[in-house]
């Protein structure tokens, strides 16, 4: 059974109020940009992720509050090795990698 966490009470300076904080979404976007990188299960490149977070980023923030955010499916891709053999790549898209690059600037 998966336990169901209710943030009604918490304090203006929790975790997540730091993550969601204007300057620390920025600095979030900037580094994902900057990173460039392949798209996700969704197809979205980074150069369309401030289109998409202006016209979504209400929901979002509403579904991260509530906790009921849930991160898209991760797209696969062989990567060959330099010795032969491929490896498995895992590339989250844009969107996830934004929450999570906001969510590891404030736990580092």
């Amino acid at each position: 059974s998966t336990a169901s966490v209710t943030w009604t009470n918490a304090e203006p300076d929790t975790l997540m109020a730091r993550v969601l904080a204007p300057a620390n979404l920025r600095r979030a976007y900037q580094r994902v940009v900057s990173n460039k990188g392949a798209p996700g299960a969704d197809g979205m490149t980074v150069d369309e992720l401030a289109d998409y977070v202006k016209q979504f980023w209400p929901i979002l923030k509403t579904r991260l509050l509530a906790g009921e955010y849930h991160p898209q499916g991760v797209r696969a891709v062989d990567i060959p090795k330099p010795k032969g053999g491929t490896r498995q790549l895992g590339i989250p898209c844009v969107v996830d990698r934004l929450i999570q690059q906001a969510l590891l600037q404030q736990l580092t």
